[in-house]
């Protein structure tokens, strides 16, 4: 499961709001490799779902990820944070063993 908290939801309310993406559209995340912690974050408005995706909704906000991401994503909250050090939204990623300083790579 992958879950929203309440100003990760606002925010991308706005965002949606700003980009339009489309009718039907959605929150991708995913995991690929690279990065300074060998693997590396992935966030997308998407409208288009693949066979193998798993979605989950939170907060009505709806988020899909592929199958293989998921094996490093689940129980992963998303989260906004404002601030002078960076703002954006963050993966609270209780898999990962380490990230790098920018909050973008992880390892397990």
């Amino acid at each position: 499961m992958i879950t929203v908290s309440s100003t990760a939801k606002e925010y991308i309310q706005n965002l949606m709001v700003e980009q339009n993406p489309g009718e039907g559209a959605f929150l991708r995340v995913g995991v690929r490799g690279g990065g300074c912690s060998g693997l590396e974050y992935q966030m997308s408005f998407d409208t288009q779902r693949k066979e193998s995706d798993q979605e989950f909704e939170d907060k009505g906000v709806k988020v899909v990820v592929d199958m293989k991401s998921l094996l490093y994503l689940y129980g992963t909250e998303l989260d906004y944070k404002g601030g002078l050090n960076g703002k954006g939204l963050f993966f609270n990623n209780p898999n990962a063993s380490r990230t790098c300083s920018c909050g973008e790579s992880f390892a397990v």
